[in-house]
């Protein structure tokens, strides 16, 4: 564990200019550029060929979340404005019970503009199907530089997730230097997202349209959704000088007892469609062989801790026995689906367990997603990222994608 927590993050970074970040989607998704890296092969494509690559019978797991509209401005009496940047939910903490709250729900937010908030509440007055709502915000304890806020309002006639949709806004990227507006309201959509819970997009899916699942269908290549609620941690820097020192951040999930039976069976290539598809695939692994190690587990202890995958325990089980145990755990347990958390880190020295190809976008230097890249390709990500650099890709989250294949 010691040679991977002693990874430096400067041998991760790379001159990007702002030109070649994208700051808006292409107006039709699937005419984005793809770079492919198979098996150390570079080729350039169009991402609307993507199935004419990928290989026969191979399975493709997206992640159906759903970006909210997680940033909230208020303004005080005295004109300041107030940023509300809603995280996670902390009561009731279950995504959708918060979403259909009717009267007051807690989140953990981050707060801009903090010094100008002492203790007043603060007030926004909402017009919601032509019904006025007095929407409240109270500021509480602090949680790790983040704040719980209290939300409530006066019309029980709309939920948490009613509120959201006609009052806050879509949290596009930082690095794009710019508002959301009307339009990202889709683009920053995949056309599949259907759970509530994220606050940034899982962007190697906003390539994907209609026309090429046709064609994804027609190649006999099954799709296959998890649901991993993507966090605002995903943007934060490794500011340390080795990755031992970064505390990487918890994301949520869900996958259903039904899919996770369907993962023991399956005998083909499994490729994950962008880095949180990846963690979640991976994770599933590792909570399988918790189960394996103590069938006697409970469920609070189904979750995957940073450094987890670099213990050496001297157990090496396959995706099949993983999954398996997995899915007679939750049998036992009467659950249809695991419901669980992870906060693990892919770095160079990691075994993949369960995929043996991603689609993603590219990632910014010195961040943990360049890491994960860097866990799969090797040292061929510099030269893959020196040939998209040279060749003008699109780089980020509104930019091109690429297929790496093993």
């Amino acid at each position: 564990m010691d040679q991977v927590q002693n990874i430096s993050i400067q041998d991760f970074t790379y001159e990007l200019p702002d030109a070649q970040i994208a700051t808006y989607a292409l107006p039709d998704r699937d005419q984005s550029r793809l770079l492919i890296w198979n098996n150390g092969e570079i080729s350039d494509e169009q991402f609307y060929h993507l199935p004419d690559h990928l290989p026969s019978g191979s399975m493709l797991v997206f992640n159906n979340t759903r970006v909210i509209r997680a940033r909230l401005f208020f303004h005080k009496q005295t004109g300041a404005k107030i940023e509300i940047f809603c995280l996670e939910p902390l009561a009731p903490v279950d995504y959708a019970l918060s979403f259909s709250q009717t009267g007051n729900c807690r989140w953990k937010c981050i707060v801009g503009n903090l010094k100008k908030w002492k203790d007043e509440v603060l007030i926004q007055q909402l017009v919601i199907a032509g019904k006025q709502v007095d929407f409240c915000a109270r500021k509480g304890r602090e949680i790790n530089k983040a704040y719980e806020i209290e939300f409530s309002w006066d019309n029980a006639f709309f939920t948490f997730a009613d509120i959201l949709e006609a009052f806050g806004n879509i949290p596009i990227p930082p690095y794009l230097h710019r508002e959301s507006e009307e339009i990202d309201l889709t683009s920053y959509q995949t056309i599949y997202s259907k759970i509530k819970g994220s606050v940034a997009a899982p962007t190697a899916g906003l390539h994907f349209t209609d026309a090429v699942f046709e064609s994804l269908d027609k190649k006999n290549i099954s799709c296959e959704e998890v649901t991993l609620h993507v966090g605002a941690g995903t943007f934060q820097p490794v500011k340390s000088e080795t990755i031992g020192g970064h505390d990487m951040h918890t994301e949520h999930f869900i996958v259903s007892l039904e899919l996770i039976d369907r993962f023991a069976a399956f005998e083909g290539e499994i490729i994950a469609v962008g880095t949180t598809s990846v963690r979640t695939l991976e994770s599933l692994y590792f909570i399988g062989s918790k189960v394996i190690a103590d069938p006697k587990i409970d469920l609070l202890n189904l979750s995957v801790d940073q450094w987890d995958p670099y213990v050496d325990n001297g157990l090496n089980y396959s995706r099949r026995e993983s999954f398996e145990a997995l899915s007679a755990w939750l049998r036992k347990h009467c659950l249809t689906e695991l419901s669980s958390s992870t906060q693990i880190i892919i770095v160079p020295g990691y075994r993949f367990n369960v995929i043996s190809g991603m689609i993603t976008n590219f990632h910014q230097p010195q961040s943990t997603l360049l890491l994960l890249i860097a866990a799969f390709l090797g040292d061929d990500w510099k030269r893959i990222y020196e040939h998209a650099l040279k060749n003008n890709y699109r780089f980020l989250s509104y930019g091109d994608s690429n297929l790496y294949l093993k």
